[in-house]
């Protein structure tokens, strides 16, 4: 606490993973012969717009929690931030910078594409410090117990009352810690993409590895979560659809780059 401000732990941690992210971006830029003051102004608005762009998506889809109090939508410290909507408004961001500035987009998105995983992992440690983003009932091996009165009472499901834990006048859920197999699950494509960085055929294609990856695990994690944002009017969590769009985008994109890189590679040798 600073004066009468609380510092919560969820808004350093985030800040901790944006400014790591942003140190891998510069050193790739350097290793891969760009300016690396370019892309601390790239890292920088990214990284605010795709705040802001995580919020958006994330009001527009929960608009019920925030419509009869419009001013609790600029209230980040409890919490709230979709990352696909920062992936799109980060995109969009560096789409933008990347023309004014005149860099290849897709270099630009390769070069950050290590730089992003790193701050969902630390990032989703937020999760956990704000008791949010966890799963469905469960009493297995990484079962976490939290405080009914830590949580939102909208995510506690029947089954998780119907499995309650009391201990020393405390209630708690058990339940699947989703924000832990997230940020492990991203590990692993961090690691996928450290060692393919060199490797690729084509601009772009690292960042579509990410996405990719990241997609891929985004939707089986999210049939377990509880606060799953949903398609208005419908069922269907949003994220889910989303992350199968990524993952067969990105999949058909790094193909048909492929085909073209071996068409080139052909014509210029044609022996």
């Amino acid at each position: 606490m600073i004066g009468n401000f609380t510092i919560a732990y969820y808004g350093i941690i985030i800040a901790i993973g944006m400014l790591l992210g942003m140190v891998v971006a510069v050193k790739r830029a350097k290793s891969t012969g760009q300016k690396p003051d370019d892309y601390v102004d790239l890292v920088v608005l990214g990284m605010v717009f795709g705040v802001i762009g995580a919020r958006i998506y994330y009001v527009i889809f929960s608009w019920d929690m925030y419509k009869n109090d419009l001013l609790s939508i600029f209230n980040l410290r409890q919490g709230g931030l979709a990352i696909y909507g920062g992936l799109i408004a980060g995109v969009i961001t560096v789409l933008i910078v990347t023309r004014i500035k005149k860099i290849n987009f897709g270099q630009a998105c390769d070069t950050v594409a290590m730089s992003v995983p790193i701050g969902q992992i630390l990032g989703r440690w937020g999760n956990f410090f704000n008791r949010e983003a966890f799963g469905e009932y469960t009493n297995g091996l990484f079962a976490m117990e939290l405080p009914v009165s830590a949580v939102r009472q909208n995510e506690i499901t029947a089954k998780m009352w119907e499995n309650t834990i009391v201990r020393d006048g405390v209630t708690y859920i058990s339940v699947h810690p989703t924000f832990l197999y997230e940020s492990v699950w991203n590990c692993g494509v961090l690691l996928v993409v450290y060692l393919l960085r060199n490797r690729t055929k084509f601009y772009g294609e690292l960042w579509l590895i990410y996405v990719a990856g990241y997609s891929l695990g985004r939707f089986f994690i999210e049939i377990l979560r509880t606060d799953q944002l949903l398609i208005p009017g419908t069922s269907i969590p949003v994220s889910m659809v989303v992350a199968a769009v990524g993952f067969v985008g990105s999949m058909i994109w790094i193909v048909l780059g492929h085909r073209r890189a071996v068409r080139r590679e052909t014509a210029q040798n044609p022996a």
